[in-house]
């Protein structure tokens, strides 16, 4: 169908952004120095009860920054018994230490089919009050999440293993500890206190482990304020402010190009495509697709009203970050359910910084092309554009390994494992699924066959049959997207094909 179902062909992609990496950690005994991208501003870390601590004082204080991640190679925490002159392999971390401004963090490392088998835990200090929290668990297992083996995004070079992202708010100190377990004592020790530490039967820790620390940075340039800073004729500040302009005309050629392929549905650079009714979104359906459709389509095309849609624009990303083009699959068959696993500790006012923090963890510290996600769903029931390349098209994403083609992902923002998600939140999975579904003609409580292009569960080339609106569980072997809400559905699929009409 011509207008919302856009094929791959014709697409080229612009050459991929050269995406820095950090060399392999090594060992020492000196404190590593913080890293991040050249262009980025750095943010000094004052200490916690100075004014500028404060998120408000800090951007009042300094000029506009578009984000940063802060890289730290871990160390190791214990000396091995048998041998006290060697390190342990097994137990690694970040000792408690200032840094510079950061609210959600990972950890990386270099092999992305390597598993980290253990336990990661991390504590922060907020920079508004120098409070430290207890210790958190990150969830390691992430591998589930991520681009099909053998496609251009999982070959590009520039893919590392990763755990899930943990949002910690504005936090300005950082301590962790990575203990490596077998698979069952790393089971156990998430629900047991510090769990089971038999070393000795423990993998090795994969190699080149580091903590990255994500700053948002803020969504749009105060008015009046230079993005640069301030200026002097010295010749390497002039080189730096060309390659910044030059970097600055990049990002907004890609922000255009990410508002253009959304010109039918609301004007270009706007920060939402509007809601609209059912006969509007009929008629709106029909216009764009009247000579791709049936006779039985154009008298009943089963299409959900068009749910609000907070554009990439309004959550503030910096299209520069992103590979530019764009990918497509055929079409949209299943929406894939997924949890973020980032924890529950957000409000709703902060979802558009959580989101240009995953958006920046997984483009500079995983090596994807863009943020993974078709789709983010709040627990206020907002709706936001995920991986760039148009709502209502067929966008290839990189959420469900081995079921990425003629699919979408959604990503509920939090940790669903014991916590129930909203009841906005299911509805907003309700409301989206059955628009967009309804754009390619599935019905929300159907089945539907997917090729699997290889999973844990699936093996490569299986014709596997799915509920169009599936888990993220029923693709891979995973807990995503978690235990409550993989339990609400059902209730998901009924509503979305109450509001289809059907």
């Amino acid at each position: 169908m011509r207008g919302f179902l856009v094929s791959s062909i014709g697409v080229t992609c612009a050459a991929a952004l050269a995406l820095p990496l950090t060399p392999p950690a090594v060992a020492t005994t000196a404190r590593p120095v913080p890293t991040t991208e050249a262009a980025t501003a750095a943010r000094p870390a004052p200490h916690a009860g100075t004014p500028d601590a404060t998120m408000a004082g800090r951007r009042a204080a300094e000029p506009y920054a578009p984000g940063s991640t802060q890289s730290l190679p871990l160390e190791p925490l214990t000396r091995n018994r048998a041998t006290p002159t060697a390190p342990d392999a097994h137990e690694q971390g970040v000792t408690r230490r200032p840094v510079r401004h950061f609210s959600l963090l990972g950890i990386v490392w270099d092999d992305p089919e390597a598993e980290l088998h253990g336990r990661v835990q991390v504590r922060t200090r907020a920079a508004g009050t120098g409070t430290w929290s207890g210790w958190q668990d990150v969830e390691t297992h992430n591998a589930d999440h991520a681009a099909d083996r053998g496609s251009p995004e999982s070959t590009s070079g520039r893919v590392r293993g990763a755990t899930a992202p943990l949002w910690v708010g504005d936090s300005d100190g950082v301590e962790l500890r990575v203990r490596s377990q077998p698979e069952k004592a790393e089971a156990a020790s998430a629900h047991h206190g510090t769990g089971t530490r038999n070393l000795a039967a423990a993998p090795p820790l994969p190699y080149g482990l580091r903590l990255e620390l994500v700053d948002p940075g803020d969504d749009a340039p105060p008015p009046g304020t230079s993005a640069d800073g301030p200026r002097t004729a010295d010749l390497a500040e002039t080189s730096a402010a060309a390659a910044a302009a030059a970097a600055a005309s990049a990002a907004a050629a890609a922000a255009a190009e990410a508002s253009a392929v959304n010109a039918d549905l609301a004007p270009l650079d706007a920060t939402e495509i509007p809601a609209l009714n059912g006969a509007q979104t009929e008629q709106e359906f029909l216009a764009l697709n009247a000579e791709e459709l049936t006779e039985q389509q154009q008298a009943r095309p089963y299409v959900g009203p068009r749910p609000r849609i907070v554009t990439r624009r309004g959550w503030g990303a910096n299209e520069g970050l992103r590979e530019r083009g764009f990918r497509y699959t055929k079409k949209v068959k299943t929406a894939f359910v997924h949890h973020t696993a980032s924890g529950n500790k957000y409000r709703c006012s902060q979802v558009p910084s959580l989101i240009r923090s995953i958006y920046r963890y997984h483009v500079k510290s995983m090596g994807w092309r863009d943020i993974g996600y078709n789709f983010v769903i709040d627990k206020c029931g907002k709706i936001y554009e995920g991986r760039a390349g148009g709502v209502a098209r067929p966008v290839l994403g990189a959420h469900t390994l081995g079921f990425n083609s003629n699919s979408m992902g959604i990503a509920v923002l939090g940790s669903y494992g014991v916590k129930k998600p909203s009841s906005a939140a299911v509805k907003a999975i309700a409301r989206l699924t059955a628009w967009k579904l309804g754009l390619y003609g599935m019905n929300p409580r159907g089945k539907t066959y997917l090729k699997s292009a290889g999973s844990n569960l699936h093996g490569k080339g299986k014709k596997v049959r799915l509920n169009v609106i599936s888990g993220h569980r029923d693709g891979f072997r995973t807990s995503c997207p978690g235990r409550k809400l993989y339990g609400k559905l059902g209730s998901a699929r009924s509503t979305a094909a109450r509001y289809q009409g059907r």
